[in-house]
């Protein structure tokens, strides 16, 4: 059985939901990335009251509701003059909350970077910044990339609660496709194809990510001659 004809015409709009879908992951990974790092950092910090600070904001992110807190953020900008950008909720929301994960994620994994480490650097002569960036945030990216990647497919996942204050990402866009044609089925499985597409790349380019560090230690065996 073929693609109802309505639904084929209709592609224009799935395909303009699917690329907003693109837009808003993307956006919030971004988001997730500066305020998840940021709220690592003011974790480290000395700073008590910035201490706090992070971890409040890390136990609010995890324990409201996503959709509450799209919410306060649609409903509180209008007071600071950004009133009727619904995107724009839907996106710093989308950072904000994931980025609290995030910061656990890297928080979790700063045992990657061993005190020998650390004390080789300083003895070199290497400044606390520099360390940071040299050496503890590569490895302890790479020790948090499978995490990472599960962190950016839930992040995708998320995107459809943007459609509550009427950002017509790609299941918002399949509702209406929907309504017009009367064939949700086929509608359905073309938006999870759309999913998929932004999904399966990162998953498999993540997969090569980790697989090339364990294929360039690997030893070599001899074997009887070439296959």
């Amino acid at each position: 059985m073929g693609f109802d004809p309505q639904v084929i015409h209709s592609l224009s709009t799935l395909i303009d939901g699917w690329l907003l879908t693109v837009e808003l992951t993307l956006l919030g990974a971004i988001g997730s990335v500066v305020s998840g790092h940021l709220a690592l950092a003011l974790q480290l910090t000395r700073c008590a009251p910035l201490r706090w600070f992070a971890r409040l904001y890390i136990s609010f992110m995890r324990g409201t509701p996503a959709l509450v807190q799209l919410f306060m953020l649609f409903f509180t900008l209008p007071l600071i003059g950004l009133g009727g950008r619904p995107m724009l909720a839907a996106a710093l929301t989308l950072g904000l909350n994931s980025g609290a994960y995030t910061a656990e994620i890297l928080r979790g994994n700063l045992r990657v970077v061993t005190t020998g480490q650390y004390d080789a650097a300083i003895a070199l002569g290497m400044s606390p910044s520099r360390i940071a960036l040299r050496i503890a945030l590569p490895q302890m990216l790479k020790a948090s990339l499978p995490a990472l990647i599960n962190e950016f497919t839930i992040l995708l996942k998320t995107t459809p609660l943007a459609s509550v204050v009427a950002v017509t990402e790609l299941t918002y866009a399949g509702q209406i496709v929907i309504a017009r044609t009367y064939t949700s089925t086929q509608v359905m499985l073309l938006v999870s194809v759309g999913y998929l597409a932004v999904a399966l790349p990162v998953i498999y380019a993540a997969r090569r990510m980790q697989r090339k560090p364990r294929e360039a230690h690997a030893p070599r065996i001899a074997t009887g001659g070439n296959r």
